[in-house]
């Protein structure tokens, strides 16, 4: 009798991994860098053509009213990182990376989606751009991740050969940082490939990795493009020949090669049998940077640092084969913050009560185990006191500058490009908005670290 409950135990301990990951999904979350809101088939694209990214939508869900938290590139990362308004903790511009200024990144009382997991036994890794602090205290290794390839300020060149620099120390101007080489776990590396192309290489390695251990993972995939500079290879630009101008055909080029990384993901999860145990969302950080790279925004307002939607509301999409219902298209308005808490949430991680999520879990909302609206009210604020934003059901209060004289009220049910000003036909609900927010601003901070524009350590060598 006791040899067998030695074997039955020895036969449990031997299944505990396959048990494990049976329990608890895998994440994967791919995000790109200022792309366009229809800068995807699932939302109207015709010149770009995405259809590994319209697979993904295709087979989940679509979110017509998806935002981040911030404008911005760094912000919003730190809010999606954080399940948290970035605004709580002072991070509300791009962080500087002056050598000097050991501040300048994520705040360490704050805990990243990585840590928590960790918790839990999750294995993580980041691809690509970090944006959370260059200083070694913020790296990414000191955040909850396992792995890191990548780079960690925020913006790189894609052309291995423009990849020169080993270290900060060498930067001697402004944007001299896109030199630097790949980081891989702390070392540098030359890479042969392109670099969006190199980066989706690195997730797939890591997914085959911990699929073989039997590890539950979680891969965020932080694709630089398609962030400027407008760079590209001879292999994608060739697909957009038909394209007449220069600007959108190299952009066109890099969101293609970010659709092929894509690709190769959902791909390697159907080879690893992970498919239907795997939770795979997409987003943009921020609204496409129409001016800087040729992106397109329509039907929506603004672009890239504006709090009309073309500033935030991204294109968004969700995949979780045999959980979520496919086709779906999602209209209530949701956030990027509630990624983390819908992975949270799915891996019974525990939160601390002293720093609350703003986000929330959204299955049972897509499932239909729940009715209603995610939440009752969203937030913006920009530069701290200078730009505010309040969405409540379809109407939304919007200030882009000196937020006291430039009020506008929209009611985007019929005025999505919010053209409109609501403001004094409906001065109740206009006011009610502003003291929501006002509210709401009241539990924040303003910066904690000088923005990257106001960075004088290389001016000097410049």
């Amino acid at each position: 009798m006791s040899k067998l409950i030695i074997r039955i135990v020895a036969l449990l301990l031997t299944l505990q991994p396959f048990l494990r990951a049976a329990e608890t999904p895998n994440l994967v979350l791919i995000l790109t860098d200022d792309q366009g809101y229809q800068d995807v088939g699932f939302n109207g694209c015709t010149d770009i053509p995405t259809p590994n990214l319209d697979s993904l939508a295709t087979n989940g869900v679509v979110f017509t009213d998806g935002y981040v938290s911030f404008p911005v590139c760094g912000p919003s990362r730190a809010g999606l990182l954080t399940g948290r308004y970035q605004d709580r903790f002072g991070f509300t511009t791009n962080p500087s990376i002056d050598p000097g200024n050991p501040v300048a990144g994520l705040p360490l009382e704050e805990e990243t989606l990585a840590q928590v997991l960790q918790k839990v036994g999750y294995k993580s890794a980041v691809i690509g751009k970090w944006h959370m602090g260059t200083h070694p205290h913020f790296h990414p290794h000191k955040r909850g991740f396992d792995h890191f390839f990548g780079f960690l300020a925020g913006g790189l060149n894609y052309l291995p050969e423009l990849l020169t620099l080993n270290d900060f120390s060498e930067v001697t101007r402004k944007w001299h940082w896109y030199k630097m080489k790949i980081e891989r776990d702390g070392e540098k590396i030359e890479i042969d490939d392109y670099v969006t192309a190199g980066l989706s290489e690195a997730a797939v390695g890591f997914i085959r990795k911990e699929a073989k251990a039997r590890n539950p993972f979680f891969v965020y995939l932080a694709y630089n493009a398609p962030h400027a500079p407008l760079q590209a290879t001879e292999k994608y630009l060739s697909r957009f020949t038909h394209i007449e101008d220069k600007d959108r055909r190299t952009y066109a080029a890099m969101v293609s090669a970010v659709d092929d990384g894509v690709g190769k993901i959902l791909e390697t999860l159907r080879e690893e049998g992970l498919e239907e145990n795997t939770l795979v969302v997409f987003l943009s950080d921020n609204g496409g940077a129409i001016t800087k790279n040729a992106s397109n925004n329509a039907p929506l307002r603004g672009a890239k640092s504006d709090l009309f939607e073309g500033g935030i509301r991204v294109p968004f999409a969700m995949q979780w084969k045999g959980t979520l219902p496919p086709g779906l298209t999602y209209e209530e308005p949701i956030i990027s913050l509630d990624i983390f808490g819908t992975m949270a949430a799915l891996t019974n991680v525990p939160i601390s009560e002293d720093r609350p999520l703003d986000g929330v879990n959204l299955i049972p909302y897509l499932t239909g185990e729940k009715t209603g609206t995610p939440h009752d009210h969203l937030f913006w604020r920009k530069w701290e006191q200078n730009g505010m934003g309040v969405r409540s059901g379809t109407m939304k209060l919007v200030a882009t500058t000196q937020r006291q004289k430039a009020f506008a009220l929209h009611n985007l049910a019929n005025d999505i490009h919010e053209d409109e000003n609501l403001r004094w036909k409906q001065p109740k609900k206009a006011n009610e908005l502003t003291q929501l927010w006002e509210s709401w601003n009241a539990e924040l901070k303003d910066r904690v670290f000088p923005t990257l524009g106001n960075d004088t350590w290389w001016k000097a060598t410049n």
